[in-house]
C-alpha cells in the first residue's frame, strides 16, 4: 500500500487517546457522535473532511434554506462531484454497458447530504425491516426500531402518540394547501388511487403529503438537530477539514487512521474505529485499506487484510424527471420544494414513487431545468445491483460507480409503468387546473415498448439513494462490526442490504441510532 505518511506524520497524544474515532459527520457519524458522546466516560472524535459548523449562524445559507437543493449541484463548494455510469443493456449485443456518465453529489460538511437534501424524512417500511433482519438480525425488525424513530422525531403534525415522537430533536411536519399539491392528489383519487396522509404510517400506499424536517423554510439537518447542541461537551471533539486516507490495521486489527489536513499527515489512534463516511466514501476507504474483494486490491497493488465483497452489491433508485409548465407561477412552498407524493406499485409488486415537485425544478437546482418548469420525479425500485470499485491505490483518485439500471426486461417493464402513470395523471383533467403543457412521452412512445424504452434510457439518473455498499450480512453483522477484523464499524447507509422502499433520509439517522445503541450494549 503506497500513500503513507512520512516519518514526520505525528500521532495523537496518547494520554488523551480516544475510546472511538467516527470518520464522516454526515447525518448518521453526526448523530453517531451526539449519542455516544451522551456517556461521559466515553471520548468520542468525529472528524469531517468539509468545513465544521459549530453554529445555526455558521452554516451556509445553501444549507439552512430547505425550499431549494442549491448545494447538490455538480461543482458545488459543499459538495463532493463524483462521476458514475448508468448501465442499460444493449438489445442487439445482449451485453451489459456504459450508456452515459452522469454526475452524483454528495454533501461535503457537516451533515453531508442530509445538509443539502430536499427534507424529504419518511420512514423505512415493514418490507424494508423484513430484509434488514435477514441480513442483520433482529435489532432490525420493526417493533426494535419504532422506539428510535418515536426517539429522533418531535412530529408537529400528530405529537406524541404509540406511532410518532413528541421531543426527539429533528421536527417533522407535513405541508398541505399548496395549489399543485391539491391538484396532484386530486388526480390521484380520480384515477382511484388511495388517499395516504401519514406516509410515516407502517403500511398502505397512496398519494399524501411528504414528512418533512424543514420547518419556517429552515432544513433541520440530523447534524443540526443531534450534533450542534452537544459541542459543548468535553468528551466530545470535532474537527473540520480532515480527509482520512486510510485505516491501520495490526494484527487483524484496527488501531487508528491516516489522516490529512492541510497538506500535512497524521495518525490519529483510537479504541474503535467507526465508518459513516457514507455509501461511496466508506467503500473506497475499506478497499483503500486492504478490506475489500482480493483480486480487485492485488490489481491496485493494496495487500488484502480481509477479503470482503465491498463495493460489489450498491442499491439505489433510479429516477426520471418529468416537466410540467404551470398556467400560472404557483406560491412559493413553505417548506420542501417537494411537498406531495403518491407511493404505488407495478403489476408485479415493485413499488415505486411519483414524488411531485411546487418549485420550478430551476429554482430547486439552479441552473438545471427549464425556467418555469415543474417537476415530477418518476423514482423507480432499487432492483438491479451496482458497484464502487477503485480506480487507483491514490486516495484523491474518486472511486469507479456503476448503477446498474434498466439492464433487466423486468426494470424497463417497471419503468414504463411507472412512466405511463405519470403522464396519465399529470394530464388529467383534475391535474390540469394548475398545468397546461408537459413533456411526457407522446401517445405514440406510450404504446410503443421499444420507443418507450429509448425515451427512458435517454433520461434516466440517479435520485443517488446510494445503499448496500459494505451491507450488514456479507461485509458486517448488524451491530456494523466487520467481519474479521476488530474494533472496526460501518454506521452508514451501506451498511443496509438494500436501498428502502422510499429515499433514505430518516434511515440514515435510524442506522446511527441502531448502532449506537449496539455500541453502547458492549
Amino acid at each position: 500500500m503506497s500513500h503513507d505518511p512520512s516519518p514526520a506524520a505525528r500521532s495523537s497524544d496518547a494520554r488523551r487517546g480516544f475510546d472511538i474515532v467516527i470518520v464522516g459527520g454526515g447525518s448518521a457519524g453526526a448523530v453517531l457522535a451526539a449519542r455516544l458522546s451522551e456517556d461521559p466516560a466515553r471520548r468520542v472524535l468525529l472528524l469531517e473532511a468539509g468545513p465544521a459548523p459549530r453554529t445555526q449562524a455558521e452554516m451556509p445559507d445553501a444549507v439552512l434554506d430547505g425550499t431549494t437543493v442549491a448545494a447538490s449541484v455538480p461543482g458545488h463548494a459543499l459538495g463532493w462531484t463524483y462521476r458514475g455510469s448508468l448501465l442499460t443493456r444493449d438489445a442487439a449485443h445482449g451485453m451489459r454497458m456504459p450508456q452515459r456518465e452522469y454526475d452524483v453529489v454528495r454533501g461535503r460538511l457537516i451533515g453531508g447530504s442530509g445538509a443539502i437534501n430536499g427534507g424529504y424524512f419518511i420512514r423505512p417500511r415493514p418490507t424494508d425491516h423484513a430484509e434488514w433482519v435477514a441480513a442483520g438480525g433482529d435489532a432490525w425488525s420493526t417493533e426494535n426500531a419504532l422506539p428510535l424513530l418515536r426517539a429522533m422525531e418531535s412530529d408537529v403534525d400528530y405529537g406524541e402518540t404509540a406511532l410518532h415522537g413528541g421531543s426527539g430533536p429533528i421536527p417533522v411536519r407535513r405541508a398541505d394547501g399548496h395549489p399543485v399539491s391539491q391538484a396532484f392528489e386530486a388526480s390521484c383519487l380520480a384515477a382511484g388511487f388511495a388517499s395516504d396522509p401519514d406516509k410515516n404510517a407502517p403500511g398502505g400506499s397512496g398519494v399524501g403529503p411528504v414528512p418533512q424536517n424543514v420547518t419556517d423554510g429552515v432544513r433541520r439537518s440530523p447534524a443540526m438537530q443531534y450534533l450542534l447542541p452537544a459541542l459543548n461537551r468535553e468528551n466530545l471533539e470535532v474537527r473540520g477539514g480532515v480527509t482520512v486516507t486510510r485505516i491501520i490495521v495490526r494484527g487483524g486489527r484496527a488501531v487508528g487512521v491516516q489522516a490529512s489536513a492541510r497538506r500535512s499527515f497524521e495518525v490519529i489512534t483510537g479504541g474503535e474505529i467507526v465508518l459513516a463516511a457514507g455509501a461511496i466514501a466508506t467503500p473506497q476507504l475499506l478497499q483503500l485499506s486492504g478490506i475489500g474483494p482480493a483480486d480487485d486490491l492485488r490489481a491496485h497493488g493494496i495487500r488484502c487484510v480481509a477479503d470482503l465483497p465491498v463495493g460489489e452489491a450498491l442499491s439505489d433508485h433510479a429516477s426520471i424527471t418529468l416537466s410540467m409548465i404551470a398556467r400560472t407561477a404557483p406560491p412559493a412552498p413553505e417548506g420542501s420544494p417537494f411537498p406531495t407524493a403518491l407511493h404505488t406499485s407495478a403489476p408485479t409488486g415493485e413499488p415505486f414513487e411519483l414524488l411531485v415537485g411546487a418549485r420550478p425544478l430551476d429554482e430547486i437546482v439552479p441552473g438545471i431545468g427549464a425556467p418555469s418548469a415543474l417537476p415530477v420525479m418518476v423514482n423507480l425500485p432499487s432492483t438491479g445491483r451496482g458497484s464502487i470499485t477503485l480506480q487507483s491505490d491514490d486516495p484523491a483518485v474518486p472511486p469507479l460507480i456503476r448503477y446498474d439500471y434498466l439492464a433487466e426486461e423486468r426494470d424497463r417493464a417497471i419503468a414504463r409503468h411507472a412512466v405511463r402513470i405519470a403522464a396519465d395523471l399529470i394530464r388529467s383533467r383534475e391535474f390540469a387546473v394548475v398545468v397546461e403543457n408537459d413533456d411526457a412521452p407522446d401517445t405514440r412512445l406510450l404504446t410503443d415498448d421499444g420507443a418507450l424504452d429509448a425515451w427512458i434510457a435517454s433520461r434516466i439518473g440517479t435520485t443517488v439513494h446510494t445503499c448496500a455498499t459494505a451491507p450488514m450480512g456479507t461485509v458486517a453483522d448488524g451491530a456494523g462490526r466487520v467481519l474479521g477484523i476488530d474494533g472496526l464499524r460501518i454506521a452508514d447507509t451501506s451498511l443496509l442490504p438494500t436501498a428502502p422502499a422510499r429515499g433514505p433520509a430518516a434511515s440514515a439517522v435510524l442506522v446511527a441510532e441502531t448502532i449506537a445503541r449496539a455500541m453502547r450494549a458492549t
